[in-house]
């Protein structure tokens, strides 16, 4: 996926690894194609709460991070809004929690490399009460199938894994 026919920011550099778009650009651009990078997979009627991965769109299955959110759609827009892909390359200063810039640097990277975006996929809609429960099982079956997620909590329930 490429947005090459996007327009670039003022003075953008021809030669530059990633689209240099405004934010506003990007934003436009995020929006109009946020259906191509959300998937529903739980098989499931959507109600409580979504379960979710986020991956590279060119290996959908090698997951590298587990959440979970009531609005799907708008937690992916919060993604990418927090990891401020317009902005010049650079270590993502902005994120106020160290345990999160490995994620937000993730999504930067991707969109250096060509324009990516994370996909977002449900694997699961649960109640409220079991959300958390339901987040940690997931991050623990994707360690124990050796994902290199970038959730900070799975160093912690690696950890755990290799004691059990």
């Amino acid at each position: 996926m490429s947005i090459s026919s996007e327009p670039r920011a003022a003075g953008a550099d021809a030669t530059s690894a990633y689209p240099t778009l405004s934010q506003a650009h990007l934003t436009h651009y995020v929006r109009a194609r946020l259906a191509e990078h959300l998937f529903d997979e739980s098989d499931v009627s959507a109600a409580g709460v979504a379960i979710y991965s986020l991956s590279d769109p060119r290996n959908v299955r090698e997951i590298r991070y587990v959440g979970q959110t009531i609005a799907p759609r708008r937690r992916l827009l919060q993604h990418l809004n927090t990891a401020r892909l317009w902005l010049p390359d650079q270590l993502p200063w902005w994120i106020k929690s160290p345990k999160l810039r490995p994620l937000y640097g993730w999504i930067r990277q991707l969109y250096r490399e060509g324009g990516r975006l994370p996909v977002m996929v449900i694997c699961d809609w649960v109640d409220r009460t079991a959300a958390r429960h339901a987040e940690r099982a997931r991050i623990c079956e994707c360690l124990e199938q050796q994902r290199p997620l970038l959730n900070y909590e799975s160093e912690i329930l690696r950890r755990q894994l290799l004691l059990i």
